[in-house]
């Protein structure tokens, strides 16, 4: 297609919905559906408001800007880049951030918990002095938990430098050098010796049989940030051992393990995982206290 053939946005998002869906995309990195990637890839490549699409639809476009918007089209259609990727941007709830290759994109179900301090298993409210997240990548989950417990100080750990460097473009972008600190460690190996009030983790769970059936758009993310082992549990295993020294009494652990509900708990025989409710469901998030860890 050429932009002479397209002059309004309702045009362009027609033929995208048509593309993407002929395509036969996955849609699991923001969007659920053709339409709202569609709309969302447009509305960012004209810099017009995300969520003001119905006032532009009938907008003529000059050929620059059609030829702007079919290039992402055929991008996300033909070498399946995840549109986050493309846009240099994820979002969580209201919370911007950047995004490349580099990290995963965000998405985490821990995120939903987090506007209500982990209420009611997490006693402790505004008190939290300390929080670890491990396996931070982009950081999203810190700057979420750093206007969540406005007096606590969150560690954020990865094993990448790379996605570090992507972690600390987004601290910066939200003022949180003072209460975030970026740590490069396998796990809590160059952790200083603290104890936390809270430890969460979305790490890699994904196991050797799914990532072999993982939809193209995913192979664009860093398969360290995704494979799990055998089992998906390899670093879940280490997480929940190394939790043991790492939690003050009244500590909390919650770990994010995505449809491997099964694995953990054949993983886990002998603890009594606590599974919390989300938007997905009953089995993508459990909690340990520190009890239980004893």
């Amino acid at each position: 297609m050429t932009p002479q053939q397209f002059s309004t946005i309702r045009d362009l998002l027609r033929y995208a919905v048509t593309r993407f869906n002929g395509a036969k995309l996955f849609f699991g990195h923001g969007s659920s559906n053709a339409l709202d990637e569609a709309a969302y890839l447009i509305l960012h490549t004209l810099h017009l408001p995300l969520d003001q699409l119905e006032p532009f639809l009938d907008a003529r476009l000059l050929p620059d800007e059609c030829d702007a918007v079919l290039r992402v089209i055929e991008k996300r259609a033909v070498e399946r880049v995840p549109a986050a990727y493309i846009t240099n941007e994820a979002w969580l709830g209201s919370y911007r951030f950047y995004v490349d290759e580099r990290v995963i994109v965000p998405r985490s179900f821990i995120a939903e918990l987090i506007p209500e301090q982990f209420s009611p298993w997490l006693l402790l409210g505004n008190n939290l002095g300390h929080i670890l997240d491990l396996c931070t990548g982009s950081a999203c989950l810190p700057i979420l938990l750093a206007d969540a417990f406005p007096d606590a100080h969150i560690d954020a750990v990865d094993i990448s430098p790379d996605a570090l460097a992507v972690a600390r473009r987004n601290v910066d972008d939200y003022a949180l050098q003072e209460r975030i600190t970026l740590v490069e460690s396998d796990l809590y190996g160059k952790l200083p010796p603290q104890k936390y009030d809270l430890i969460i983790s979305n790490p890699p769970y994904v196991n050797s049989g799914s990532m072999d059936k993982l939809p193209r758009e995913y192979r664009h993310e860093p398969s360290l940030a995704l494979a799990g082992g055998a089992d998906g549990m390899d670093l879940v295993r280490k997480i929940v051992e190394g939790a043991k020294q790492r939690l003050k009494p009244e500590g909390v652990l919650i770990v994010e393990i995505g449809n491997e509900r099964a694995h953990a708990e054949a993983a886990f025989p002998d603890m009594e995982l606590t599974w919390i409710s989300t938007s997905a469901g009953d089995d993508m998030v459990f909690l340990l206290t520190a009890d239980q860890l004893k």
